[in-house]
């Protein structure tokens, strides 16, 4: 048996309306808004009374979404933002654009910084990572002709 394809990655958010707005300025697209809870999510999370806002964006070629998520209830629980990108179970999503050093000045108004620099793969690609929203990390990567 083997899985059919991955449907989407979810991430936590505090402020939804900034979330949205980093990830659409990114280029990704708004699928919709909706609030979730019950007995399934509760059931799903393991957690007891549920109710949440989530949002999905999709990439422009369609194959790939984030699901954000702001917990109305319980309430979401803080950790630091700002941890180096080797702590275990770490994560972050990685995106190719056309041009990485515009996509770095588009996001820096929306609180993008790099959590490095950019850096050159041999001849084959720009890379960077920066955090997002929320201390999101997301990577950039511009392949080069």
């Amino acid at each position: 048996m083997a899985i059919q394809r991955m449907d989407n990655v979810g991430i936590v958010v505090e402020d939804m309306d900034a979330a949205v707005a980093f990830f659409l300025e990114l280029g990704m697209e708004l699928e919709g808004r909706a609030e979730v809870g019950g007995l399934v999510a509760d059931r799903c999370t393991g957690l007891d009374g549920v109710r949440c806002e989530i949002a999905m964006v999709r990439t422009p070629d369609g194959h790939s979404r984030l699901e954000l998520a702001k917990y109305i209830s319980p309430a979401a629980i803080s950790a630091p933002r700002n941890q180096p990108h080797n702590i275990l179970g770490t994560h972050r999503v990685m995106f190719a654009v056309d041009d990485i050093k515009d996509t770095v000045a588009r996001l820096r108004p929306h609180g993008a910084e790099l959590v490095g620099e950019i850096a050159r793969f041999e001849d084959s690609y720009l890379l960077c990572y920066l955090r997002g929203p929320e201390g999101i990390i997301v990577g950039l990567a511009e392949q080069l002709s």
